[in-house]
This record gives C-alpha cells, sequence and structure tokens, in this order.
C-alpha cells in the first residue's frame, strides 16, 4: 500500500476571489470576537491579533485585485459583529448601544489604525506598480 495522497483534490487557481476573502475574514472576526465577548465581556488583544492577521491572509491568499476586498472588510465585519451583539444583549437602548458599541470600538482602535495602515500600503504600492510610467518630454 503506498503513502500517496492520491484521493486528495488538489487545490486549482491563484488563491481566494474576493468573495472568499471577504467570508473567511467576516468569520474568523466573529468567531473568535464572540468567543472573547462570552470570556471577557468586552473585545481585547485577542480580537485585535485576529484581526491583523485576516489582514495578512486576506492579503496573502487572496488572487490579484482581491487586496482591497481584503482591506476593507476587518473593521467593517468588526463593527457588524459587535453591534450584533450589543442588540442581542443590550436591546434597543439607543444611549447604552451607542456607549458600548463606541467603547468596543475604542478597545480595538490601536489594532484597527494598524493594521489599516499596513493594509492601504499595500494595496496604494501595487496600484502604484502597476501603473504606466508617464512620458517625459
Amino acid at each position: 500500500m503506498s503513502t500517496t495522497a492520491q484521493g486528495l483534490p488538489k487545490i486549482t487557481g491563484p488563491g481566494l476571489k474576493k468573495e472568499g476573502v471577504v467570508i473567511l475574514q467576516a468569520f474568523f472576526i466573529a468567531f473568535f470576537t464572540a468567543i472573547e465577548l462570552l470570556f471577557r465581556s468586552g473585545p481585547g488583544i485577542i480580537t485585535g491579533v485576529i484581526i491583523c492577521l485576516v489582514l495578512f491572509g486576506g492579503i496573502r491568499f487572496g488572487r490579484k485585485g482581491t487586496t482591497y476586498v481584503a482591506v476593507v472588510t476587518p473593521p467593517l465585519a468588526f463593527a457588524a459583529t459587535i453591534l450584533l451583539y450589543l442588540l442581542l444583549t443590550e436591546g434597543l437602548k439607543p444611549s447604552r448601544l451607542g456607549l458600548d458599541f463606541i467603547a468596543s470600538l475604542a478597545a480595538i482602535a490601536p489594532y484597527l489604525l494598524a493594521s489599516a495602515l499596513y493594509g492601504w500600503f499595500i494595496y496604494f504600492n501595487e496600484k502604484a506598480k502597476a501603473r504606466k510610467p508617464k512620458p517625459r518630454i
């Protein structure tokens, strides 16, 4: 009996499409944020590190042209997760909901800023490299 992996399908294609990047980033952010919210009752370092990791993963494993989606998705997925959690736990109390939402965003702000700066640098760097140079007169 041979030990080769003949039955396993090989990964084809250059990487994840835009939809795949969004789904994976949103899933990992929602999963780890929910775990941290249940155990610590607030987002913290685990959620921040996961946000940075999914940004790097989206840039690394996405196809060409998915960098914009990989940069934009993590803050939106985190905000949607926090808003859904607060709506389920606090209810529709606007002052309480707004205060808790802003506090949750502030707790993760350094990680969001660092990952956004890195992501936008990569995006604009790729865009600049793809542009043709202007002819000199």
